[in-house]
């Protein structure tokens, strides 16, 4: 057991299929919270799909289902048959500051945390979480960011990355965050610019979607990075949409993110 404590909530008390899970962690020198969507069913004999979700600054596990109630869009849609049987998995980004920034620093490995430290959490709690699951990441803002840069960085582990209204490089996050940026400081520059980023992994980037929009404060930024990577010629999918940084735009594209995830299976 790579945790020293594991709780998860009690299945009699859940509702609209969310579960929860509290693991203690070196990379965050304590306690870290993953909120889940686990599909009417699940059990040990199948294998689903994990998608990680990451939220953005002031947030935490509960933002992507208590602010965007993604987990009743994905019930909806596997109902259908829009969407295949997929677990959830929203962690909390280690709640240092005002976003953590998915980034090891002050002591902390919050990159660690959510490349490491979550999928394994799952695996080892949740019924039909395997080790041989497709593991997809995707998030918003400044989790658009860390799903960008860690999704690239660990590209063998991710099918696919996405991100939504994203942060694109380290900086924009003072947009946002009352910390200081050079708190945030990498040793390698690279690792603060998803762009940089992409260009270092490119031999093992997974396919990529992000969208942004058009009333978005990083409308702008999401533009120079769509155009850069076309320069580059690395393969992505770019999308623009009516709406600004806010979660109506978030609940309701997450779902094309999910469709994106869906394809690459």
């Amino acid at each position: 057991m790579p945790f020293k404590t594991t709780e998860i909530s009690n299945p009699q008390y859940e509702s609209n299929q969310l579960r929860f899970i509290t693991v203690k962690t070196p990379n965050l020198k304590g306690r870290g919270d993953i909120c889940l969507y686990v599909p009417p069913g699940a059990n040990k004999n199948e294998v689903l799909p994990i998608v990680i979700l990451l939220h953005g600054v002031y947030g935490s596990a509960w933002s992507w289902a208590m602010s965007g109630g993604v987990h009743l869009k994905a019930n909806e849609l596997i109902e259908k048959g829009e969407l295949p049987r997929m677990i959830l998995a929203m962690p909390s980004d280690g709640l240092w500051g005002d976003g953590s920034g998915y980034l090891p620093h002050s002591g902390f490995n919050f990159e660690q945390w959510i490349a490491e430290d979550v999928p394994t959490a799952v695996m080892e709690n949740i019924p039909g979480a395997k080790q041989n699951s497709p593991l997809f990441i995707a998030g918003l803002s400044m989790g658009g960011f860390g799903a960008l840069r860690i999704g690239a960085k660990y590209g063998h582990k991710f099918k696919a990355i996405a991100g939504l209204s994203s942060i694109t490089s380290l900086p924009q996050i003072k947009l946002f965050a009352g910390e200081p940026l050079k708190t945030y400081a990498q040793d390698i520059v690279a690792d603060e610019d998803v762009f940089a980023t992409f260009k270092k992994y490119r031999a093992q980037l997974p396919p990529v979607r992000f969208d942004c929009g058009t009333n978005d404060l990083l409308i702008n930024y999401n533009r120079d990075l769509h155009k850069k990577l076309d320069k580059e010629k690395i393969p992505h999918v770019y999308e623009e949409n009516t709406g600004g940084h806010e979660w109506s735009y978030w609940a309701k594209h997450i779902i094309s993110t999910l469709k994106f995830f869906a394809g690459k299976l």
